[in-house]
């Protein structure tokens, strides 16, 4: 599958954002996790943050989501604080996969685009894409880990966002899976779009900056 073939015509265009993050301090109880972290994310770029468990690779994703205050420093997404630009700049990706047992795939992902104000017509070709369109009215409780990753992955893309924030986004997934990602995620910057994941997996993006969390504690 080369990236140049995906084409979703029933996605609108993406609007970039630069992501801007200076002298963050982020802390769990006493423990500080992250020193004065700072990063730029431009259009097109991606970042692959490592680290060992207790680094703070999660925290930080979190931070910049805007779902937790920092000890210090700034995080703006354009001219706007991630609380402000969330709702427009910003799609999360956190350890779980926001799946119900009885819903299907096609039920969850209508109800993300109408969410989001995307077009319904995008599902069945971004499913196509991460190689589980046949799965659309299964269960989610009979998909197995790897499937119900595809599928969160494919509620990723369909919200048409231009930052991704992804924690351990292949956790789950075999070989094949961890290539439609890397497809995804390929066409995701084309387009201007923006990723950091955080990972203990090798993610292997033409031209991802690697930052070691662990040397910024």
């Amino acid at each position: 599958m080369q990236t140049e073939t995906l084409n979703f015509p029933d996605m609108p265009t993406l609007r970039p954002e630069t992501l801007r993050v200076s002298g963050l301090s982020l802390a769990r109880g006493e423990v500080m996790l992250v020193r004065d972290f700072g990063l730029e994310l431009a259009p097109g770029e991606a970042v692959v943050m490592s680290g060992p468990n207790g680094t703070g690779k999660t925290t930080l994703l979190r931070a910049i989501a805007g779902f937790i205050r920092p000890e210090a420093g700034t995080i703006d997404i354009g001219s706007h604080a991630p609380a402000v630009a969330a709702a427009e700049a910003l799609a999360w990706l956190g350890h779980a996969d926001g799946l119900k047992p009885g819903e299907t795939p096609r039920q969850a992902l209508r109800f993300w685009a109408d969410m989001a104000g995307q077009s319904r017509k995008a599902i069945l070709p971004v499913m196509r894409t991460m190689a589980i369109e046949s799965l659309i009215d299964r269960p989610a409780g009979r998909l197995s880990r790897g499937q119900q990753r595809r599928t969160a992955l494919v509620r990723v893309a369909l919200m048409n966002r231009p930052i991704w924030l992804l924690d351990e986004p292949a956790g789950p997934l075999d070989g094949g899976g961890r290539a439609r990602l890397a497809e995804l995620v390929a066409w995701h910057r084309s387009r201007g779009g923006s990723v950091i994941a955080a990972t203990h997996q090798k993610l292997d993006w033409p031209d991802g900056k690697r930052i070691d969390l662990g040397a910024h504690r």
